[in-house]
């Protein structure tokens, strides 16, 4: 976080009025005026104890500690831009801004940019909060009441010195409604819609679902647009309106046309805001023939479902980002009397609730009576919870209960059965999903889409959002088919888990990136098939699942329910082996050394008598695996790994093959044969190579580094570790791509960088306390020692902040960190 002070500051903000014809006026000679002016602002607000906050193009913002030493700076750097052709506009607004990692938020920013933003070249306008403490300044002129841009009650301004200036540029003349609250967030889409609406657009119709803040955003962009409409800007809201014909009298009403509304604009230019168009669809015919008739104008609409207009743009609007929704929570507690902070607890509240605004604020509301972590506690089910919006506000947004209903009326009856059944999926689902558990057809999935009730995510791929999907449980809950439509779901995810299995050599990449996308729903259908009384199907999911926890790193949670799973089964040795095999593998990670090892000499025996020379080769690869990592019996495992090889070359498994031949270049590297180890590395790295097989290629590359930072060839070793790092990263195998975090860790510290070197090796340590392991394997500990642990001692106490800093780095960004470093030009020799 940056060292900004806190409390009650007072904000300016600065910005050069007609840059675009300054750059015309002089040309080349612009970018100098530009850097002039910024020179003269920053010394004088310097001279005042002005900080500077941010700076973008020809704008500044700065806080001060005392108004008066910001009306000082303001005043003094109007006076030294005099005799430049510079004008600049300024506004000081005094309020106690939120301060976060990338500096000043809230309403108070917003506010004081408001301020800035509706004066004029060489004005200093002034909130009332900061006269109020200037005193007894007395060149303040009192400028009335103004509705300032952010929708607010009207405001008094003022301004330093008695210069002559044009009316401020406020909101002038217009029905747009005050605001309760300003906007939070939302710079982005502002910047997207109006940059829509003023380069060529004519029709953009906000969509989304209820409780998204369409209305409150479109009525942002319409107030930003005031002004630049010679006729004006106008909101007609129709969410009162019964019958679609009635749109068009409405809007004449709002626009004072008398007569014919056709003949009222023609020759207009003007924008209209029409505000919950969706259960009044058929007026778009409407719409569009004004469109047609009236050049001059623009149509802002906020509706749940597209108009389908010709020339329509379609801006879907999103749910808050986390820190935006996180801003918003804060402001609305704020507003009631409660002083909280954008802590963790927050955070989760606002992750619960999907990001929606309503529910937000809502649950915002709630905190007059509720702590934030009881809150959390409660939000379980989180409609019941979320009511007593406020009284002014429409009916339909005072509970997000009865927003969700308002779209959900609103469809027909094949799309209310398809929305309630959709309802059983636990997270993101793809359209084959949703047809075969569902009997989802193309076209109702659209309708819901295009009813803001379901969100397509890419990929063939929907999502309901949290609070929108428990609406629609409670909907499938009172229907007759919960149970069977669970079991077809559980057998869908069963037969794709196993589809994945069958496929996780050839295609491991893939398959594992699906069933991470999926994995929520496998839970479900986990928990499913438990609870119906299918213990052997669960056992048999469980089993089939293994190798994917492995690999990303699901290892407590994946050795945790194959043991839950292989308790409650009671017949099938073919898939109880299975699940013994994945259990002991996730065991040994864990550190179970006993536990792992009986469910893989179980497993074994299972499938020697099952005959199976295919899973008893991976089973030895596995046990392999355990015996080195967890036991440190280097013969012991690498005579697991050669009969794991001999089976797999007698059945003809050529990929399965790498994967046992990789395993004997591991244990020969931990046995110091280097020689031997790193030819044979760069055989595996050939078939690795030839059969497309990016786990063997990773494991190629990472055996020829350990063979290059054994012999002291650190150069060649990061080189070659952070191959193996590029490698690793698509497998989403999080273990090994700590051990290559490591690897460049060690090479770092023997190539003189042991700062770098100290970061990195604590980011890891960090990530694998949170995956609770610690893999310990001999060799590699002293490796570590040697490196590692000599660059601790030459460091000494300053090791310490290294080793916390570390510690505090995030695991992607420690990443990044090892990739960035520039790779030699070299090319390897071994490769």
């Amino acid at each position: 976080m940056r060292d900004l002070p806190t409390g009650t500051l007072t904000l300016l903000f600065t910005d050069v009025e007609g840059s675009t014809s300054l750059l015309r006026a002089h040309g080349s000679a612009y970018a100098e005026l530009l850097a002039e002016h910024r020179r003269l602002l920053r010394d004088a607000c310097a001279r005042h104890g002005g900080i500077e906050v941010d700076t973008q193009g020809d704008a500044f913002f700065m806080v001060f500690r005392a108004a008066g030493d910001a009306a000082a700076a303001a005043r003094e750097g109007q006076l030294a831009l005099v005799p430049t052709p510079v004008r600049v506009r300024m506004g000081l607004h005094t309020g106690e801004p939120l301060v976060t990692d990338e500096g000043y938020v809230g309403l108070d920013v917003h506010h004081a940019a408001r301020v800035a933003a509706c004066g004029h070249g060489g004005q200093i306008v002034v909130s009332a909060a900061t006269r109020a403490l200037l005193g007894d300044i007395v060149d303040v002129v009192e400028l009335g009441e103004h509705r300032l841009k952010d929708l607010g009650a009207p405001e008094r301004l003022f301004q330093l010195g008695d210069g002559a200036f044009a009316p401020l540029r406020t909101l002038d003349a217009t029905n747009l409604p005050l605001a309760s609250s300003p906007l939070v967030g939302r710079e982005r889409e502002l910047a997207d819609v109006l940059a829509l609406l003023t380069n060529g657009s004519r029709e953009v119709t906000v969509t989304g679902p209820g409780g998204t803040g369409k209305t409150r955003f479109a009525l942002q962009v319409a107030a930003e647009l005031v002004g630049t409409f010679r006729d004006g800007v106008f909101w007609v809201p129709l969410a009162a309106l019964a019958k679609p014909e009635l749109v068009e009298p409405e809007i004449a009403q709002a626009l004072g046309a008398r007569d014919s509304l056709a003949g009222f604009m023609q020759g207009k230019e003007l924008l209209l805001l029409l505000d919950n168009f969706e259960h009044v669809l058929e007026a778009a015919t409407t719409v569009g023939a004004l469109l047609a008739n009236a050049g001059g104008l623009r149509v802002l609409a906020t509706s749940r479902s597209p108009l389908r207009l010709s020339g329509e743009r379609e801006y879907p609007l999103d749910p808050l980002p986390p820190v935006d929704s996180a801003m918003l929570f804060v402001e609305r507690a704020r507003a009631i009397g409660r002083e909280i902070t954008a802590d963790e607890t927050v955070a989760a509240i606002c992750r619960r609730l999907d990001g929606l605004p309503l529910a937000v604020e809502l649950a915002a509301a709630r905190t007059k009576l509720l702590t934030p972590e009881t809150l959390l506690e409660r939000l379980d089910r989180a409609l019941p919870l979320l009511t007593g919006g406020a009284r002014d506000g429409p009916a339909r947004q005072r509970t997000l209960r009865t927003t969700i209903a308002w779209s959900y009326d609103l469809l027909d009856e094949e799309g209310r059965l398809l929305f309630a059944r959709l309802s059983v999926f636990a997270g993101g689902f793809p359209l084959e999903a949703a047809e075969a558990v569902c009997d989802a057809e193309l076209e109702t999935l659209a309708t819901l889409v295009d009813a803001s009730l379901l969100k397509s995510i890419g990929d063939d791929r929907f999502l309901l959002l949290e609070t929108v999907r428990e609406f629609a449980a409670e909907l499938l809950a009172d229907a007759d088919e919960p149970a069977p439509l669970r079991g077809r779901h559980a057998r869908f995810f069963a037969a794709l888990a196993e589809e994945a299995y069958a496929g996780r050599f050839e295609h491991e990449v893939e398959w594992a990136s699906r069933l991470e996308r999926d994995h929520d729903d496998l839970r479900a259908a986990l928990d499913w098939l438990a609870a119906s009384g299918d213990g052997d199907g669960a056992m048999r999911l469980a089993g089939a699942l293994g190798w994917f926890w492995l690999s990303h790193a699901h290892l407590a949670e994946g050795a945790r329910r194959i043991e839950t799973a292989l308790g409650g089964a009671a017949s099938g040795e073919r898939a109880r082996a299975r699940a013994q095999t994945s259990a002991g593998q996730l065991m040994g990670r864990l550190g179970e050394v006993e536990r792992g090892r009986a469910h893989l000499d179980q497993a074994l025996a299972a499938w020697k008598r099952l005959g199976d020379d295919a899973e008893r080769a991976n089973g030895l690869d596995e046990l392999g695996w355990l015996v080195f990592y967890v036991s440190g019996d280097e013969a012991g495992a690498l005579a697991a790994f050669e009969q794991s090889l001999d089976l797999k070359r007698r059945v003809g498994d050529t990929r399965g093959e790498t994967r046992a031949l990789g395993g004997v270049c591991q244990v020969l590297v931990a046995l110091g044969e280097v020689e031997r180890a790193e030819a044979l590395s760069g055989e595996l790295l050939e078939l690795a190579r030839a059969q497309a097989d990016p786990r063997a290629e990773h494991f190629a590359h990472h055996f020829l580094a350990d063979c290059a930072l054994i012999a002291g060839r650190c150069e060649l070793a990061e080189d070659r570790y952070r191959r193996s790092l590029e490698a690793a990263l698509p497998l989403g195998d999080v273990l090994e791509t700590s051990f290559e975090l490591q690897g460049v860790a060690m090479a770092w510290a023997g190539l003189g960088r042991p700062e770098r070197a100290l970061v990195l090796a604590a980011s890891v340590e960090a990530h694998w306390e949170s995956l609770g392991t610690s893999p310990s394997v001999r060799f590699w500990d002293e490796l570590l020692e040697r490196y590692v642990g000599d660059a601790r001692a030459r460091l000494g106490t300053e090791s310490d902040a290294l080793w916390t800093e570390g510690r505090a780095l995030g695991f992607d960004d420690a990443v990044q960190l090892a990739l960035d470093t520039a790779r030699p030009d070299e090319a390897d020799p071994a490769v």
